[in-house]
C-alpha cells in the first residue's frame, strides 16, 4: 500500500492538473450529487462582506488556487471589487478559466500563473485574499499563509477554506467493500496538510483569526454509474490496471460485485476568516 499522498506528490501534479478534464469530471460528479450545503464561493463572498471594514470599496481581490476559475468569476459577481485576480500553478486550468470570461474586454478579471509559496504581488497589494481547497496541496501550508499575510493590506481580510479529514468516508467504505481497493479506508486523507482540525492553527502562524465557520455538505450519488464518474477522477485509491480514469470499467466492476444502490456521503467544510496581526501580537 502506497503511503504517498497524491496531493503532496510532485511527480503526480502533471497527471492531476496538466489537463482540465479530470478536475472538471470530479467537480461535475460531486455537484450533481450535492443535496445540501451553501455554495462555497457565495459563502466566501458573504464572509468578506461581513468582516471587511469597507466591503463596498474593495480594490484587489486575490483568489489563490483558482483552478478553472469558476469561483473566481462568482466572487467577481458578488463583490464590488475594482479587480479580481485568480492565481494557479496549472497553465491548463488557467486556459480554461480565461475561456470562461464572457467579456474579453473586462479588465476587472485576470488569471495569472504562479506559485502560492511566492505570490507575484507586492506587499499590501490585496484588500482580500481567498485560498479555498488549495492549502492541502502544500507540504508547507504555513508558508502559503505567510505569503497571504505579506500581500494583504493592513485592513485586508483573508478567507481560508478546507475539508475535514473524514470527508467522503462512505465512498472509502464502498471502494473497500467492492474490492476495488481493499485498503481504501486506511489511506491517508487527501486533506492531511490543511484540514478542518488544523486550519485555524495554520492561520494564526501569520494572521489573526477573527471567525471560524463550519458546515456539513451532503451528497447522494444515484447509483454505480454516478459513483464511477467520481471514483475515476479520485487519486486517493489504488485501483487495478485499466480502472483509474475509466468510469465505464469502474461502473462495470461495481455492477458485477455489488447491488446497484444510491450512495450518500458527507464532507465537512471549514471557513477561517483572518486579518493582519495587530502590532505587538505574537
Amino acid at each position: 500500500m502506497s503511503e504517498v499522498n497524491p496531493f503532496l506528490d510532485p511527480a503526480r501534479q502533471e497527471e492531476l492538473y496538466g489537463d482540465a478534464t479530470r478536475l472538471a469530471g470530479r467537480t461535475g460528479a460531486l455537484m450533481r450529487a450535492k443535496t445540501s450545503g451553501w455554495p462555497v464561493p457565495e459563502t466566501v463572498a458573504g464572509l468578506l462582506k461581513a468582516h471587511h471594514e469597507r466591503p463596498d470599496r474593495l480594490g484587489l481581490v486575490l483568489d489563490i488556487g483558482c483552478g478553472r476559475g469558476t469561483s473566481t468569476l462568482v466572487l467577481g459577481e458578488c463583490l464590488r471589487a475594482r479587480r479580481i485576480v485568480g492565481l494557479d500553478a496549472s497553465a491548463s486550468l488557467l486556459s480554461q478559466a480565461r475561456a470562461r470570461i464572457q467579456d474579453p474586454s473586462d479588465t476587472r478579471v485576470d488569471f495569472v500563473e504562479g506559485d502560492f509559496h511566492d505570490l507575484p504581488l507586492g506587499a499590501g497589494a490585496c484588500d482580500a485574499a481567498v485560498a479555498a481547497f488549495c492549502l492541502y496541496h502544500s507540504l508547507r501550508p504555513q508558508d502559503v499563509v505567510a505569503q497571504i499575510a505579506r500581500v494583504l493590506a493592513p485592513s485586508g481580510v483573508a478567507v481560508l477554506v478546507t475539508k475535514g479529514l473524514g470527508s467522503y468516508r462512505e465512498m472509502d467504505q464502498l471502494v473497500a467493500e467492492a474490492g476495488l481497493d481493499i485498503h481504501a479506508t486506511r489511506h491517508e486523507s487527501l486533506y492531511t496538510a490543511a484540514h478542518s482540525g488544523n486550519l485555524a492553527d495554520l492561520a494564526v502562524t501569520s494572521l489573526d483569526v477573527i471567525a471560524v465557520q463550519e458546515e456539513e455538505h451532503t451528497f447522494t450519488f444515484d447509483g454505480h454509474d454516478h459513483v464511477a464518474q467520481y471514483l475515476a477522477t479520485n487519486p486517493k485509491y489504488e485501483f487495478g490496471p485499466g480502472l483509474y480514469g475509466n468510469p465505464e470499467a469502474i461502473a462495470a466492476t461495481l455492477h458485477e460485485l455489488l447491488p446497484d444502490r444510491p450512495l450518500s456521503t458527507r464532507s465537512l467544510i471549514t471557513f477561517v476568516v483572518a486579518r493582519q496581526k495587530k502590532r505587538g501580537s505574537a
